[in-house]
């Protein structure tokens, strides 16, 4: 069996979600949506984020044949889930309740942080998540994140450049920031949860400002995870590890196709660098207004 998955957001952050995917169905072919001519999604209210999320959800069901649906797009998953899942007849995972579970598995204090955009922070949608499964979310939007990502100011270890040293300033910023209102509520933090999906370029950064013993949850990992085991197809390949070592055979070769409804260029310049491949041509398709 060769299984169709469809996976979709609202700009290009979510080939991170794909990159993951990669790994652990790595015999799947693929089709991303990046609804990027009607992002930001955060920005818009719910009704007119579910209509956009079905429509986008719709397309790569109902025109790519994709038989499973993840939704790698915090603010969709947190205000569109339902809608979506309504509207297509396939299984549909988002990427908040697998990130909340894995902090669960984690977490021994039962306390957690979470850092995301401000649509999914003003959702509450982890905090909830986490409230289910018996832990304590701590939520704060991180603004300045997203836009050093998509700069390219990531590194991997702080002080490597004056760029990596802005970026490691404002993470540690925030999690200060974020540990202090902890400690005002008396809890003891040991899990932080990566709420969207730009931040996992950023993981060597954070794990280098968070406290010692402090587990780092890449919730598109563990959106990855649980995608394999919805979806019946748990067939990880042995040994791989990183998505950029598959297709050393050319029957290991990832069937992607990306699409996107504005700015193919910059989806392909930028791509690459969250999906750690080429994304190849970015195909155009218009959705509607």
């Amino acid at each position: 069996m060769t299984p169709t998955i469809g996976v979709f957001d609202s700009g290009f952050g979510g080939l991170t979600v794909l990159r993951a995917l990669l790994t652990q169905i790595p015999q799947a072919r693929y089709c991303f949506l990046g609804d990027t001519a009607r992002l930001p999604y955060g920005s818009k209210s719910r009704r007119t984020i579910a209509k956009y999320a079905v429509e986008s959800a719709q397309f790569l069901v109902h025109e790519q044949g994709a038989e499973f649906l993840v939704i790698a797009c915090n603010t969709a998953s947190a205000l569109a889930l339902d809608a979506i899942q309504e509207a297509v007849p396939v299984p549909v995972l988002g990427v908040i309740e697998p990130g909340a579970q894995a902090a669960r598995a984690a977490s021994i204090s039962g306390d957690v942080l979470v850092i995301a955009t401000d649509a999914t922070v003003q959702s509450h949608a982890y905090a909830e998540a986490c409230k289910a499964r018996g832990l304590h979310g701590i939520e704060r939007a991180c603004p300045l994140l997203v836009p050093l990502v998509e700069e390219g100011w990531t590194g991997y270890l702080p002080g490597d450049s004056p760029e990596q040293a802005v970026t490691a300033q404002v993470i540690r910023i925030y999690l200060d920031q974020l540990l202090a209102d902890a400690a005002t509520q008396s809890l003891q933090p040991d899990t932080l949860v990566l709420g969207c999906t730009h931040y996992p370029l950023l993981r060597p950064l954070i794990e280098a400002a968070v406290p010692a013993g402090m587990r780092v949850i890449d919730s598109a990992e563990a959106t990855a995870e649980q995608a394999a085991i919805k979806f019946g197809c748990h067939t990880k390949a042995a040994g791989a590890t990183d998505p950029s070592h598959l297709g050393t055979r050319e029957s290991d070769t990832p069937q992607i196709r990306c699409f996107a409804t504005d700015s193919v260029e910059k989806f392909e310049r930028l791509g690459s660098r969250f999906l750690g491949r080429p994304t190849g041509t970015v195909e155009l398709v218009d959705l509607g207004g």
